[in-house]
């Protein structure tokens, strides 16, 4: 029998949200706690009067100190719950039209943390491949369990484990990367929307970004007869899928060479004439002149925490007088930022303040978030983390 889960108490002032389906409590917000939680231990969240808020994991090393995966106080994260989740979180991308193989998708995130009532666990499916990341101890605890309740739902033929090393650092849990079960497999594969992905298996994060596909949607719909310059690149998915959809020119540009290695084989895969050029993107964007159709910057995370915020929106800035500078009259920019602190008003201010650092004028015709395979609760504003802003350039 699991051991009883130690009770801690909310202040008056810090319940709303919770109650209205925040699934954090951040230190500041506890009143009392009964007893001595150790990291990962099952809790209890109550509030001034004595109500159940919900059942969650301790992270006393981070600075949210309680991730909540469930409303009832009597309910514990057992394998049942765990693949009744899983099937929960399938039918809803199920119904969201993805995992349909008549649309040529294979590849997509499985679990989405606190937008699949998992908060620390993370699914990325490639195929009949599954790949973990684990972002707290109170998950990662629960290994076994969880990986036999992900065998149950899905029969992966692998399930690869890519968790952090920084998170496991500062949650406290021992890492396990590599195949954790099942046999390993040459490559990741899978397919989205025409595009064969085949991608190593130790690679950045999961190995593909799954959650700018409608961005990726995007873009091939505005390519054909265009040139595309697309910056930050990763593996070039953008940049493949807008050459894929018609694009005359297509040059993707990033810092790492893996990813472009990465991306060289994917274009050779589907029989895709991209060049790649290994460059620091914001440099690289603020050197070229204003002859690009498509000027895509999608750099990495600026922002990690609200601390980084003023440094990341003055590189944000940056990133986006050159992305604008590099584009042709009657062009296209499209600015990303995948930080949760950096929200859309922000990238569109970047992006004014950028345009004008540029002399050039742009007009917003489109916003684009991450897409339905990764879901997030209405009262949890920061799971809403990718924002892209779509502009016309005079």
């Amino acid at each position: 029998m699991a051991a009883t889960p130690i009770k801690i108490q909310l202040k008056g002032g810090h319940v709303k949200p919770v109650w209205a389906g925040h699934p954090w409590i951040f230190p500041q917000g506890i009143e009392r706690i009964e007893g001595s939680p150790g990291p990962g231990q099952d809790v209890v969240v109550f509030d001034a009067q004595g109500n159940a808020l919900g059942r969650g994991f301790y992270s006393p090393n981070s600075a949210i100190a309680i991730r909540l995966y469930t409303r009832n106080a009597e309910e514990e994260l057992s394998q049942e719950l765990l693949e009744a989740r899983f099937q929960a979180a399938e039918r809803r991308r199920q119904s969201a039209g993805l995992n349909s193989t008549s649309q040529n998708l294979t590849g997509y995130r499985a679990i989405h943390s606190e937008g699949d009532f998992l908060p620390g666990l993370i699914v990325d499916r490639f195929g009949d491949v599954l790949v973990v990341q684990f972002g707290t101890k109170g998950m990662a605890d629960r290994r076994e369990l969880i990986l036999d309740a992900l065998e149950k739902v899905w029969a992966p033929r692998a399930i690869l484990d890519r968790s952090n090393q920084k998170e496991a650092d500062r949650e406290g849990f021992q890492l396990q990367q590599g195949v954790v079960r099942g046999e390993v497999p040459a490559h990741l594969e899978a397919e989205e929307n025409g595009l064969l992905l085949r991608l190593p298996i130790e690679g950045q994060k999961t190995g593909y970004y799954f959650d700018q596909r409608p961005l990726r949607q995007r873009i091939a719909r505005l390519a054909s007869g265009k040139s595309v310059l697309d910056a930050y690149s990763f593996v070039g998915a953008i940049g493949l899928q807008a050459k894929q959809a018609g694009a005359k020119d297509v040059l993707c540009v990033d810092s790492s060479a893996a990813a472009l290695e990465a991306g060289k084989s994917l274009a050779q895969l589907n029989h895709l004439e991209v060049r790649f050029q290994k460059a620091d993107a914001k440099e690289f964007l603020l050197s070229q002149s204003p002859t690009w159709d498509i000027v895509i910057a999608d750099p990495p995370k600026l922002a990690p925490h609200r601390g980084a915020y003023k440094r990341a929106m003055s590189a944000f800035r940056r990133i986006a007088k050159g992305a604008v500078g590099s584009c042709a009259p009657g062009g296209v920019v499209v600015l990303s930022s995948c930080s949760a602190v950096i929200g859309i008003g922000d990238v569109e201010r970047c992006l004014a303040l950028g345009a004008g650092d540029a002399q050039r004028t742009i007009t917003v015709f489109d916003r684009v978030f991450q897409g339905a395979d990764h879901p997030v609760p209405p009262a949890f504003t920061e799971g809403l983390y990718l924002s892209t802003v779509n502009a016309s350039v005079e």
